[in-house]
């Protein structure tokens, strides 16, 4: 699943510690024996098939935001984006990993004021295309939809129970691969 010279980026990033969890997962998985190798229902080969099945150089984005939460003195409410990261996909092995921050594009707000809203979701999905490679999948969700998708090992397959929540309406799915599965 990931390249002989993976490179992690921008570990300094707020938004790493969010990455972190998820990259150990990972690598647990890539050192367990092919056949037998879950995590929460997330199956190495099913992650390695879905992997060698992307473009040979794409990228994998995610942005998950917080609930809502008031800003102080005001009616208005605010998402904060809790997790922000891009997978380097090349020939099916995860190249490269590095957070939102590694993003530094005129065409994007800071981080602080990024919002789950199809304006900053394509202006994420530009700034990913131009500095690393064009975006096969993006999921855009909150943390109740991300912990619900990530962590569920009843049994589903991850991709339709991804496919369902997004019918629901729970997150948004994007990118150049959307249109071949749904």
């Amino acid at each position: 699943m990931l390249a002989e010279e993976f490179i992690v980026i921008d570990v300094e990033s707020p938004l790493w510690e969010t990455a972190r969890p998820i990259l150990n997962a990972v690598l647990r998985l890539e050192q367990q024996d092919e056949d037998s190798a879950t995590w929460y229902g997330w199956q190495k080969p099913v992650l390695t098939a879905f992997l060698e099945g992307l473009p040979a150089h794409c990228t994998l984005l995610v942005g998950v935001w917080s609930g809502e939460q008031s800003i102080e003195g005001q009616e208005q409410v605010r998402e904060t984006l809790l997790t922000g990261w891009v997978a380097e996909v090349v020939k099916g092995r995860v190249q490269s990993l590095r957070t939102f921050a590694a993003l530094a594009d005129t065409d994007l707000p800071p981080l602080e004021q990024l919002e789950p809203g199809y304006q900053d979701a394509m202006a994420l999905m530009r700034a990913t295309r131009k500095l690393i490679a064009p975006v096969a999948w993006a999921l855009f969700t909150d943390k109740a939809t991300w912990d619900e998708w990530i962590f569920s090992d009843q049994g589903l397959d991850k991709g339709e129970h991804l496919a369902s929540l997004a019918q629901q309406g729970r997150c948004v799915l994007l990118g150049s691969q959307t249109a071949h599965r749904f």
